[in-house]
């Protein structure tokens, strides 16, 4: 199984800046896709962002298009997303999301993945 812990949440005002890790832990990393998803209070849990592996194909949603960037470090087993310009309406939990990429997945549903963090709540004050 793999093992996924989100940290980086926090309260910040309108137009400010945060950063999400998650960290990852299995028997192998290799061919795992990573991505972000959030939920708002009465809200359905949305989609965010996505990376394959080796970072050669990247997905956003157009709500954060622009503002917000994911990425991976060289490891490949610490995911991030860079928050930038951040609105009221970006306040919810965070959750990463992982599972091992086949032929044909689509990363942008959240049926796709197999394995979740807990979440972390971001704030963001107007």
């Amino acid at each position: 199984q793999v093992q996924l812990v989100e940290s980086g949440g926090g309260l910040v005002q309108a137009g400010g800046s945060l950063r999400l890790s998650c960290a990852a832990s299995a028997r192998t990393l290799v061919n795992i896709a990573m991505g972000w998803f959030r939920q708002g209070p009465g809200k359905e849990r949305e989609f965010v962002a996505a990376i394959t592996y080796s970072g050669d194909s990247i997905y956003y949603s157009d709500s954060v298009k622009g503002r917000f960037t994911i990425s991976r470090d060289s490891a490949k087993n610490t995911g991030y997303l860079q928050m930038n310009s951040l609105k009221p309406e970006d306040t919810a939990v965070y959750y990463c999301a992982a599972v091992y990429f086949r032929r044909w997945m689509v990363l942008t549903k959240r049926e796709t993945y197999d394995y979740w963090g807990q979440g972390t709540q971001v704030t963001v004050s107007s």
